[in-house]
């Protein structure tokens, strides 16, 4: 009896031995390898492995966007976040974790009472900077160029200077996901000028702020020349800019041209000023989708002369509101001169405009269509060659793909889906990713942290975003208004802030038998490309997708979405004088397109309307479309 339970036993031992020897093998392998079974990758992974049915490769695109942070990292930061001070380690949080946030930087209280010129400078607190300084220059040549976020403040700047002048030169140029803010800036101040040329154009996501600019100055000029041209999205304000001024200049030229989805508020502009000369020429020429809000503009003033010229000309769709615009002003002259032909027409308001004025002279000549006029000025008012819906602006629009389409839609954007066929020679437009690099949130700190519009205060306390017009408030707020938007009909929606959260909806949707894809690299952007082998998934059969698109907030965040009555496509692209394989393409083509807006851009560029055809587009860089696997 004793020595079959000795053998056993030994037997035993020798297993648990092996056993022990195979994990410590692993282990050693894992260190070697510099992986570990406690950071946010490796539960990604075991996540995958556990809810997905099939034993395809896994998805490296995915994985790859995992939080950074290490096992005691991974802790510390999830401590903090269960006693919500996670706050105050902001910076380091963000650094670690690969984060959107924006530095806190101190105020710099230096007089500079000297003439200075500042070159490549970057992410400064300017608080009483110049504050009752007589005459004298500084100049900002090149601030901020080139960076990732740059981040400014100037606060009471130049207040109460007498003859004193600013010069803004290439400031903040290529830029991505600025925050800068004028606060206060040339109050009071009487005399000089301040210019700013070649400000922040071709920013990414700008965020400009200019509160109380110039209130109270008098005979002050300032100038805006080449400013925000080439923009991407992004939001600019004019709150109280030129208040209860005497006399003075503001010139608006070349604002915000060939620029993208902008949105431009003027909220109490030289509001019950005196003698103020207002020009906007060449504003918002070129543009796609601009936003621009009047409120209270002029209010109240006297002999103010404002002339819009070549205002949102050419532009795509926008939409423009002036409220109570000139209202109780007393003899005040505006012009507006080839204001609003846009080929493709967006809605404008007139609301109060000029309403309760007295002696003014309003004029609009070669004025767009599409306009709405309410409680408007009775007298003084005169249209001249007003375009109506049957002018030739609207044959312009039905006909926007032959009149200048080069520049409404990038070539290639949409598509249909004859041209997924071997050996089609087509456009590709840049699909590279214009969103800030950052990563997923690990699932653990992520369900600590609130993500509901209910709970926005608690939200914006943990990013510092304090100031609610600040990029971070608003990106926040953008952000969950997005999420938190009704579906529209067939559509199911979801915002995900981890990779397991993301598996967990589409698989919600698809199954658990389920493939992730995305487009393989980013070449052939802008060129043209050759179309190689093609091949539908599920047979290139009407199919269930869910699609994932990136959201502007500080930790990576996508909306995704499941999209009915589509057929996605796998295609190699190729170089097409070479026929070389330059990239692998994935491409997804919406069947039912009877939904969608008529001023979508992909019937601008297809020249056609809801419900009539089908459309297509690439998967763009870090975007991603999932399905069953075959």
């Amino acid at each position: 009896m004793r020595k079959p339970l000795l053998f056993l036993l030994l037997l035993s031992l020798a297993s648990s031995f092996n056993e022990g020897l195979a994990e410590a093998k692993k282990d050693v392998g894992r260190k070697l390898a510099g992986e570990s079974p406690f950071t946010a990758k490796a539960s990604l992974i075991r996540y995958w492995k556990k809810h997905v049915s099939n034993d395809l490769p896994k998805p490296w695109f995915l994985l790859n966007k995992a939080s950074p942070l290490n096992a005691v990292q991974l802790a510390t930061f999830s401590k903090l976040a269960d006693q919500k001070s996670l706050s105050t380690q902001l910076p380091s949080f963000c650094s670690k974790a690969n984060l959107l946030c924006f530095p806190d930087i101190s105020p710099s209280l230096e007089k500079h009472r000297q003439d200075v010129n500042f070159a490549t400078y970057s992410d400064k607190n300017f608080t009483n900077y110049g504050t009752n300084r007589p005459g004298g220059l500084d100049s900002f040549k090149n601030y901020s160029k080139d960076e990732n976020i740059p981040f400014d403040n100037f606060r009471r700047y130049s207040r109460g200077s007498i003859g004193h002048n600013d010069k803004f030169s290439g400031y903040a140029l290529d830029g991505n996901v600025a925050d800068e803010s004028f606060n206060t800036y040339g109050t009071t101040a009487t005399g000089g000028a301040a210019k700013f040329s070649s400000y922040q154009n071709g920013e990414n996501v700008p965020n400009l702020r200019f509160t109380s600019y110039s209130d109270d100055a008098n005979g002050r000029n300032q100038g805006f020349s080449s400013y925000s041209n080439d923009a991407n999205g992004g939001e600019q304000d004019f709150t109280s800019y030129g208040k209860n001024g005497n006399g003075g200049e503001n010139e608006f030229t070349t604002y915000s041209n060939r620029s993208n989805v902008i949105v431009s508020s003027f909220s109490n502009y030289g509001k019950t000023g005196n003698g103020v000369k207002d020009s906007f020429t060449k504003y918002g020429f070129d543009g796609n989708v601009p936003q621009n809000n009047f409120s209270s503009y002029g209010d109240g003033g006297n002999a103010a002369i404002e002339t819009f010229k070549i205002y949102s000309d050419q532009a795509n769709v926008g939409d423009d509101s002036f409220k109570s615009y000139a209202k109780n002003s007393n003899s005040a002259k505006a012009n507006f001169v080839n204001y609003g032909q846009s080929f493709n027409r967006g809605p404008v308001q007139f609301t109060s405009y000029g309403e309760a004025a007295k002696g003014q002279q309003i004029g609009f000549k070669i004025y767009g269509e599409n306009y709405d006029f309410k409680k408007y000025a009775k007298n003084g008012v005169t249209f001249k060659t007003y375009l109506n819906e049957s002018s030739s602006l609207k044959a312009a629009a039905d006909g926007v793909k032959k009149v200048n389409n080069k520049w409404t839609v990038d070539p290639g954007k949409f598509f249909r889906e004859r041209m997924l066929k071997s050996g089609t020679v087509m456009p590709m437009p840049d699909i590279r990713d214009k969103m800030p690099k950052r990563s997923f949130l690990p699932r653990v700190i992520l369900t600590k942290l609130p993500f509901s519009a209910s709970m926005v205060g608690e939200l914006k306390k943990v990013f510092h975003a304090s100031d609610d017009d600040s990029k971070m408030a608003r990106m926040i707020v953008d952000a969950l208004n997005e999420c938190e938007t009704k579906p529209s009909p067939g559509e199911t929606k979801r915002c995900v802030g981890s990779g397991e959260d993301m598996i967990e909806f589409a698989i919600s949707v698809l199954g658990g038998n389920v493939v992730v894809r995305t487009t393989e690299n980013t070449r052939g952007s802008n060129e043209n490309i050759m179309i190689g082998s093609v091949r539908g998934i599920n047979g290139g059969k009407v199919t269930k997708s869910v699609s994932c698109h990136q959201s502007l907030f500080p930790y990576l965040l996508y909306y995704c979405h499941s999209v009915p009555k589509v057929r996605v496509y796998e295609a190699d692209i190729l170089d097409p004088k070479t026929k070389a394989k330059i990239n692998h393409g994935v491409a997804i083509c919406h069947i039912d397109t009877s939904s969608w807006s008529p001023g979508h851009g992909a019937f601008i560029a297809l020249g056609s309307s809801p419900g009539k055809i089908e459309v297509c587009h690439w998967i763009f860089e870090n975007d991603m479309t999932w399905a069953m696997a075959d």
